[in-house]
């Protein structure tokens, strides 16, 4: 997955979704809810395919027609590239894996 403007590349593994994809890879995305309801994710896929992890998102037909997506629930079908312009690199003390506390 490319995300535009910044051209930040990254890898998606099949089964994950583009907002995984990309905080796995250490970049912040706008983000809430992850389950396809709260459209803080929403931007537009200016090229490839996707699939949704859930039947309808929380997106309208129309803009769905206009190429808006939520990437917490996309999941790429071919090579894709987003607009996002919020995306950013991630501080590195966020991107450590967490830990439980026994």
């Amino acid at each position: 997955m490319v995300i535009a403007p910044a051209g930040h590349f990254v890898a998606v593994r099949e089964g994950v979704t583009l907002l995984e994809a990309a905080l796995q890879a250490g970049l912040s995305l706008p983000r809430s809810c992850r389950n396809g309801t709260c459209r803080a994710c929403m931007c537009r896929l200016v090229d490839g395919r996707i699939a949704y992890r859930v039947e309808w998102p929380g997106l309208t037909a129309e803009e769905k027609s206009e190429g808006w997506i939520l990437p917490c629930v996309a999941l790429a079908q071919s090579d894709v590239t987003i607009e996002q312009p919020d995306a950013r690199v991630a501080p590195p003390d966020s991107r450590s894996v967490r830990r439980r506390a026994f």
